[in-house]
């Protein structure tokens, strides 16, 4: 996949919209995890250097279309600015005469942040009105936000009819490496999935089945996989519609040679707390009123030896309830394990990329994504409507 890069733009002088990515978590009124802002650094001060003014967007959450005062990105004009050493103020909104008139008066190398585009409806509707509003004042778009590249929204799909429109550094950059896992991958290629819910992964398992050569899975999406298998679960989350699909797919992977490692031990507690009582259980013997909660010891290491002889291992989805430090240890183990591996190691965004941040593991991975979902998405071939108006013709 080639793409338009703000590269080739010319710059100077032009006022330019760039979407990105900062929907960050936060708390107390301050930004907790600052990666996505992080990454965003290089192509912001690419295009403050070529001389252009600028006015970044970005969604912030769910707030459905309504002002949410929680859900303003101050916290994240305050950060920004931080990382950049300047003030990057806010604009009350991000359409409307007041906007226009604050982008009027912007210099050159001027840098100002819209407020949440989600504040409006017809940012997740995509409604061409908006998207005419949010593009009218400027000369040219910039697309950096590689975690929305699988949304058709007014602000990464319908602005692109009316500016012309570039990638960002970031986003070229996510692209040219998940590309490569898509044509030619080294193997063994590896795909490690954790998360809560076996249905929020199904997807992945069977869009890259005979695409890759073995899966690692854990965290709660195990279970359902345990359960078809027949082991005794006790109270573990298992998606009970999907077992008669999880047995089928277990059938084609055998059928098709595609390893499918799951846990041979897992860490459970009564219940899920800071202080839980945490015992180490078989996995095929969970005892009732007993839920699984993060893997055991023993599959710790097996999961390590796969992925220390892996040639590419995607991940995503952590091990357990890692926020829970008696459940924190899979994942962790999984981090180090795998920044130690010679393989090619991609971090899928999300969960997974905010613990291997907290474990300050990240420049030990040939790549950490911003996307999460999106990651997913490319890597199982789907549609990514934001990327489309932005391919080199």
């Amino acid at each position: 996949m080639k793409l338009r890069t703000v590269q080739e733009a010319d710059l100077a002088g032009k006022l330019v919209l760039l979407r990105a990515d900062f929907n960050v978590p936060l708390s107390q009124g301050k930004v907790a995890d600052d990666f996505r802002i992080r990454a965003a650094l290089p192509t912001i001060r690419w295009l403050l250097e070529k001389r252009a003014r600028v006015a970044i967007c970005s969604h912030l959450g769910r707030p459905k279309g309504k002002p949410v005062p929680e859900l303003s990105l101050a916290p994240v004009a305050r950060r920004l600015g931080e990382l950049l050493g300047q003030q990057v103020p806010l604009l009350p909104d991000c359409i409307g005469p007041e906007v226009d008139r604050k982008l009027e008066e912007l210099g050159e190398r001027g840098l100002v942040l819209l407020e949440n585009v989600r504040f409006h409806p017809g940012e997740e509707a995509n409604d061409p009105e908006f998207a005419r509003a949010l593009a009218a004042p400027f000369d040219l778009y910039v697309n950096d936000a590689f975690g929305t590249a699988h949304r058709a929204h007014a602000s990464t799909q319908g602005v692109t009819k009316h500016l012309p429109a570039y990638a960002g550094l970031l986003l070229a950059r996510e692209v040219e490496v998940l590309s490569e896992l898509t044509e030619a991958p080294r193997r063994p290629y590896y795909i490690l999935v954790g998360g809560k819910k076996a249905k929020d992964k199904l997807g992945v398992l069977t869009d890259l089945l005979a695409r890759v050569d073995g899966f690692l899975i854990g965290g709660g999406v195990s279970f359902t996989f345990l359960a078809a298998q027949g082991k005794q679960v006790g109270d573990s989350i298992v998606d009970e519609e999907l077992l008669p699909t999880i047995k089928e797919l277990l059938q084609r992977a055998a059928d098709g040679g595609t390893a499918i490692h799951l846990p041979v031990d897992v860490v459970a507690a009564r219940e899920l707390g800071e202080v839980a009582e945490a015992k180490v259980f078989p996995a095929e013997a969970i005892p009732a009123g007993w839920m699984g909660l993060d893997i055991g010891p023993a599959t710790r290491a097996a999961f390590a030896g796969v992925v220390a002889n892996a040639g590419t291992v995607v991940w995503a989805g952590p091990m357990g309830a890692f926020e829970y430090p008696p459940f924190a240890e899979g994942t962790a183990a999984l981090a180090r394990a795998l920044a130690d591996s010679p393989a090619f190691t991609v971090v899928g965004g999300g969960e997974t990329g905010e613990a291997v941040v907290r474990l300050g593991l990240e420049k030990r991975f040939s790549h950490l994504s911003t996307g999460g979902g999106a990651t997913l998405a490319f890597l199982r071939g789907k549609p990514m409507p934001a990327l489309e108006p932005l391919l080199a013709r």
